[in-house]
């Protein structure tokens, strides 16, 4: 059967010769696990994907939800697809068997969410984002807000948002203008607008748990007078049961270009002066608390980008094989039969390009998935802390690089489709218009760039980013060792070594008080480190396919070839083109800083 959500034979790969998934069996949270039970849930995954999400994800996209009476409707196949996934226990997979869920591993809960992801991005959402408000709760609520909130989360019954964005401020949340005033019983009363709240609003849960920052009257400015709220749609009686609806509106539905089976809506609070919120944890400390379910829903919308861009890239890939057209440059006779296109050198280059995108994403996004299992598992605080500081470090990457690269992928998909590809009756332009929207989610690309190079390579004195160092250092030790990737590990260990040159200078810059200009090119640095940190997880992935040909069978020869093709691809044609960006790094170049307004 060919595959269409992501390659089995791939995900095996990465789970149990990359990143050595068998291993975290050994650890005490994981002990009632081995392979069979994370395949068997791998299984159930994929079933459930394939039969109730990929089928309606045309549909969904083609019938928006609607705004009607005051509240949105959905088309009637999101229901069924939501409940077999909460029935199927994947809201829970990580929780543990007391709190009623499967006690797994991030890993492989990330692997199984990957592939509704890739089968249905607008409705897998409602869960991505309901899993990130849950366990905000869970790290920060008291234990009314847990019994009250957290628990119906965890059964499915209520769902959750997070309502940052604000129509006057965007991105800039020290300008945010919601209110929330004490209403001396311990709760708040809430007033403000916010926009663009994914799964603001619909008919799939009891209840909706707004997370939401807002500043009390006492709050100092900036960043730091931000607090967070819990703010649900319906009230909550002491004895678990709905009460009244909270006075939260839904304003209206916004019509995106892509992801259009979710919601996206306008919210206002206290229209009538009486939405009622439950302030989280301490004052003035939303924002810290928020970069949790933040910095969860940015690797969540990176897997998204990677999950589009693999769908994607399959699609394109057994187009190829099945499509004849023209001939190769050699063949001069026209009588001939044409060649499926998969054979002429442009289209294989198109689809090496998207193989290496794809899939050099996918292996980063599963190694910070693992990353997390280090920070809650491994051993020592320390070796958490250690694990948590790189996963810091690696989650701008996590989110941007695919959301750029991977929107690239679908660009090529669409192109080897030829004139079909650009039309809607194939599915590959929802991909592309769906993995459009990522560069915005959680924080621009831009954005991600200036927390990279304005605060994660330098955090803890440069910390994580010796550690990741070091990695590559010892991923091209290893490497060395064999004689036919020498040609994949220069271009790493030369890229790495420009990169830390030009680390240390900007860092240095920024010492002296030139942030502006350090920071003017941060876009370019992104993408540069992006590339080196997939140029590593590429070399990683060559080493085991070389092992894999020394040791594996026979039948497993052709899929280690690939691989290797596909690292040599980054590493020789993708790695080396980010000099020229760092050489404008290095001589500060101001183009961008330097342009005024009026010469526009």
């Amino acid at each position: 059967m060919t595959d269409t959500l992501l390659d089995t034979r791939n995900l095996a790969f990465e789970l149990y010769e990359v990143l050595d998934a068998e291993s975290l069996t050994q650890r005490p949270r994981f002990a009632e696990h081995n392979r069979e039970t994370f395949d068997a849930a791998l299984g159930t995954a994929r079933t459930i994907a394939e039969k109730f999400f990929a089928p309606h994800n045309r549909k969904s996209d083609e019938n928006e939800p609607q705004y009607v009476n005051g509240a949105a409707e959905l088309i009637p196949e999101v229901k069924p697809a939501v409940d077999a996934f909460l029935e199927a226990g994947f809201l829970n997979a990580t929780r543990t068997f007391e709190q009623g869920g499967m006690q797994m591993p991030n890993l492989l809960s990330q692997a199984c969410f990957a592939h509704f992801q890739s089968a249905n991005i607008a409705t897998s959402s409602y869960a991505m984002l309901t899993m990130g408000a849950a366990n905000l709760i869970e790290a920060f609520g008291n234990e009314d807000q847990k019994q009250r909130f957290l628990q119906p989360m965890i059964d499915g019954r209520f769902f959750g948002t997070m309502a940052l964005t604000e129509p006057h401020a965007g991105s800039s949340l020290s300008d945010i203008r919601t209110r929330a005033e004490p209403a001396g019983d311990g709760s708040y009363r809430l007033k403000g607008n916010k926009i663009f709240i994914s799964g603001g609003d619909h008919p799939l849960s009891d209840n909706i748990v707004h997370m939401v920052l807002a500043k009390l009257p006492d709050a100092p400015a900036g960043v730091k007078g931000i607090s967070l709220f819990i703010v649900p749609k319906f009230l909550v009686n002491d004895d678990g049961s709905l009460g009244e609806r909270n006075d939260v509106t839904l304003a209206g539905l916004f019509h995106k270009m892509g992801w259009r089976g979710t919601t996206s809506t306008a919210l206002n609070f206290g229209d009538n002066g009486n939405c009622v919120g439950y302030l989280v944890g301490k004052p003035h400390q939303g924002l810290p608390y928020m970069f949790q379910m933040m910095n969860e829903a940015r690797i969540g919308v990176g897997m998204g980008a990677v999950m589009l861009g693999y769908a994607g890239y399959l699609y394109s890939l057994n187009y190829a094989r099945e499509r004849p057209q023209g001939r190769l440059p050699d063949g001069k006779d026209p009588a001939a039969a044409q060649v499926p296109i998969i054979q002429h050198t442009d289209v294989k280059r198109m689809l090496l390009t998207q193989k290496a995108y794809v899939e050099g994403a996918f292996d980063l996004g599963l190694y910070a998935a693992r990353l997390f299992d280090d920070t809650e598992t491994l051993e020592t605080e320390d070796q958490r802390q250690t694990a948590l500081q790189l996963l810091d470090l690696l989650t701008p990457i996590v989110k941007a690089w695919p959301s750029e690269f991977c929107l690239k992928a679908n660009e090529l998909a669409i192109q080897i489709l030829g004139g079909s590809g650009y039309t809607r009756e194939y599915p590959v332009e929802q991909y592309y218009r769906d993995n459009r929207l990522n560069p915005i989610h959680e924080g621009t690309n831009g954005i991600q760039s200036l927390d990279l190079l304005g605060r994660k390579v330098a955090m803890n004195n440069g910390a994580a980013l010796k550690q990741l160092s070091e990695l590559i250092q010892n991923c091209c030790a290893r490497a060395s060792e064999f004689e036919q990737l020498t040609a994949l590990r220069e271009p790493l260990e030369a890229l790495h070594a420009h990169i830390g040159k030009v680390t240390l200078a900007l860092l240095g810059d920024m010492g002296k008080g030139q942030v502006n200009q350090a920071l003017a090119n941060s876009a370019l640095y992104l993408n540069a480190f992006g590339h080196m940190v997939i140029g590593w997880r590429w070399l990683e992935q060559a080493i085991r396919a070389q092992q894999g040909l020394a040791s594996g069978s026979p039948a497993d020869r052709e899929f280690y070839q690939g691989k290797l093709q596909a690292a040599r691809f980054f590493l020789t044609w993708e790695v080396p083109s980010c000099h020229q960006a760092l050489a404008v790094l290095e001589r500060r170049d101001t183009t961008c800083l330097d342009m005024q307004d009026d010469w526009f």
